[in-house]
């Protein structure tokens, strides 16, 4: 099969591997579709802790099943379906106390990281996330929306921290796709204002499409979120960037007592300054936020199938596998919010 393989920083290589066997409790899923994804770019770009070159590297996707393992129930050759990028272990101490997200042996079936990823014709999936994470595509949702799934999943994580209210004030930094799916959801939850921040005019107006309702070009918008909120700040600051100067812009833009969730991954080994006057006199709440749970995966899905949160508008490029270094690039210069790859 055709394989895009992660050799080091900058070196990734389109090239045909053996398919992949499968073993007890395992689904070989027929890829139909792959979607860029900012981490996928920053383990072109730099690496990734959990991948050991030659590494086949993707985590966003949907197929159909082509072999199935000995021992799976619930699914059959050809049926389409989607499935999250890991599952948790339900053994360890963060799975006992509800936070499965932070299992301690998720990174043992961590696709496109520590297994095969989904730049490639097929995936293996192995039992854990078969057991847990997998699901049949609804026959009106399409692969390219279902693949979608894994970073929305993500997202309700966020929104789920949030605690937003109905009639809140929400501040969303960043309309890249993680941005773009917290702001509709924002909405759902029942945001009264939703105000966004992004460098990007073109990316701005598809976050006006979706949802927001006040947009800012500034780099520092403090002021104009202030100006917005009467000169509170937001009741919920959402960063979706991933940036030490975003994560220090998102505590200064929040209202006493208000919440601001720390979205975005920045590179390893990063800090940022907080006005610590900030956090105490203003009781602020600042949240990181990592992953997803099997309950945010399934309410994704949800989501998707429903049409409560809309995918399709987040595709901007379509390319193919042989297409997929140039692909990172359209993602690395912003040119593209998401690629959707076909084998």
């Amino acid at each position: 099969m055709i394989a895009a393989r992660f050799y080091a920083p900058g070196d990734l290589r389109v090239e045909e591997v053996d398919v992949p066997k499968i073993e007890k409790g395992e689904l070989l899923i027929q890829n139909h579709v792959a979607l860029t994804c900012g981490t996928d770019l920053k383990m072109f770009l730099r690496g990734h802790r959990l991948a050991t070159p030659p590494l086949i590297i993707g985590h966003e996707f949907a197929g159909t099943v082509e072999k199935v393992g000995e021992g799976v129930e619930g699914f059959e050759e050809g049926m389409r379906v989607v499935a999250a990028n890991s599952a948790p272990c339900m053994s360890c101490h963060y799975c006992r106390i509800g936070k499965p997200n932070l299992c301690d042996r998720l990174d043992e079936v961590l696709v496109g990281f520590s297994s095969p990823g989904a730049y490639a014709e097929y995936v293996r999936l192995p039992a854990r996330i078969v057991k847990q994470n997998t699901y049949a595509i609804p026959k009106d949702v399409p692969f390219e929306s279902a693949a979608f799934v894994e970073p929305l999943a993500c997202v309700v994580h966020g929104i789920e921290l949030s605690n937003i209210k109905m009639g809140d004030q929400v501040f969303v930094i960043g309309a890249g796709p993680i941005g773009l799916m917290h702001i509709q959801l924002a909405k759902v939850r029942g945001a009264r204002t939703i105000i966004v921040a992004d460098l990007s005019s073109e990316r701005l107006q598809r976050a006006r499409e979706l949802g927001a309702d006040q947009l800012i070009t500034a780099r520092d918008p403090v002021n104009q979120v202030k100006a917005l909120t009467d000169n509170r700040g937001a009741d919920v600051t959402i960063e979706a960037v991933g940036r030490p100067e975003t994560w220090e812009l998102a505590v200064r833009a929040g209202r006493k007592g208000g919440t601001v969730i720390l979205f975005g991954g920045c590179p390893a080994g990063s800090t940022a300054t907080i006005d610590t006057s900030l956090v105490h006199y203003g009781e602020l709440t600042l949240k990181g936020v990592f992953h997803h749970t099997p309950n945010d995966v399934h309410e994704a899905l949800t989501l998707i199938s429903s049409g409560r949160v809309r995918v399709a508008p987040l595709v901007t490029h379509r390319m193919r596998l042989t297409e997929i270094e140039a692909a990172l690039r359209l993602m690395q210069k912003g040119t593209a919010i998401k690629v959707a790859i076909t084998p």
